[in-house]
């Protein structure tokens, strides 16, 4: 007699706390698809349809999804996550961001917690008490699973939008515990970076702060590894692991990715924008913005504001 195997349907124990994760968010954003909050760092987002590429600079934050979808392309390597995962960022990197899965029936909803360094590093020496293994040396961006105690934690943050009179006594100890949750997850190892990182001893982020204060300044390798004491190899190897860049790209893509910015928010032509961010030649530039985004900057700029004139825009690099 024939078997027939079946697969038992599984329980999400998370659908309930997406559910009110996305009732407080669409409560407090209205019809605007970005909002920051009383709580500090923490920005809210929702959109009832997909979006365009688009530029956006990460900092060193904690994002989890409520409802939906979305894509986020570093260099060469392309982040896809949803409800399942969330996404941590140990260091600033320009990004093409795109929201893929939203609709008016189920709307995209997300939330963005920046990294208070200094909390975190307290919390990392209590943690590291307990034996936790150290950082590997890997790309500064991350996905981990989303675990009912973390998005409790998450939820927990969340609820304070409606209790704003709390949020000076109780929102510091809930980000504590959610950076718990955070650094005991898969993608702990990034936490550890976003504030290792940080600290004036580390050579590469002196090296990315230095390329993110003056990246419309013709950049030398030689200028820049002597800047932090590194050999020029050196540098390029470990800047490379952590950006998945070399330097010169990085600069490229913030001034590329400032550019866009300031044409869409400024309403500026391209040979201004072109300027404003270091380049010489507006041909050079009209060539590197179409490989990069794919088309030319007036054609580009043109559909995102066509798309969504009232509420594109975008952060700027410094």
């Amino acid at each position: 007699m024939a078997s027939i195997h079946t697969l038992a349907r599984q329980v999400d124990p998370c659908a309930d706390i997406r559910g009110r994760l996305a009732s407080i968010i669409a409560r407090h954003l209205g019809d605007r698809r970005e909002s920051e909050t009383p709580v500090s760092g923490l920005t809210i987002h929702g959109t009832s349809r997909p979006s365009e590429p688009s530029s956006y600079l990460y900092e060193p934050s904690f994002a989890l999804i409520a409802s939906g979808s979305k894509r986020v392309v570093l260099a060469d390597e392309t982040y896809v996550y949803d409800e399942s995962h969330f996404l941590l960022t140990a260091i600033g990197l320009p990004t093409i961001v795109q929201v893929l899965n939203a609709s008016p029936s189920t709307p995209y909803y997300s939330v963005k917690l920046n990294i208070d360094l200094e909390l975190a590093s307290e919390l990392i020496a209590e943690v590291d008490e307990h034996g936790l293994r150290a950082a590997s040396s890997e790309t500064g961006m991350a996905l981990g699973p989303v675990t009912p105690p973390l998005a409790n934690a998450t939820l927990r943050l969340v609820e304070l939008l409606d209790t704003p009179e709390d949020v000076p006594i109780l929102a510091r100890p809930l980000q504590r515990e959610l950076l718990y949750r955070v650094l005991t997850s898969g993608a702990g190892t990034r936490l550890r970076q976003a504030v290792d990182l940080n600290t004036q001893s580390n050579r590469v982020a002196r090296a990315v702060r230095w390329i993110r204060q003056n990246y419309t300044h013709p950049l030398r390798i030689k200028d820049l590894a002597d800047s932090v004491g590194m050999a020029e190899s050196t540098l390029h190897q470990h800047f490379r692991t952590l950006t998945a860049m070399s330097p010169l790209q990085y600069q490229k893509r913030l001034r590329l990715h400032e550019a866009r910015r300031l044409m869409i928010n400024q309403r500026i032509d391209a040979g201004t924008a072109a300027h404003r961010v270091g380049y010489e030649s507006a041909t050079q530039f009209s060539r590197e913005y179409s490989r990069l985004f794919g088309t030319s900057p007036k054609r580009d700029v043109r559909t995102i504001l066509d798309a969504d004139a009232n509420h594109v825009r975008l952060a700027p690099v410094d």
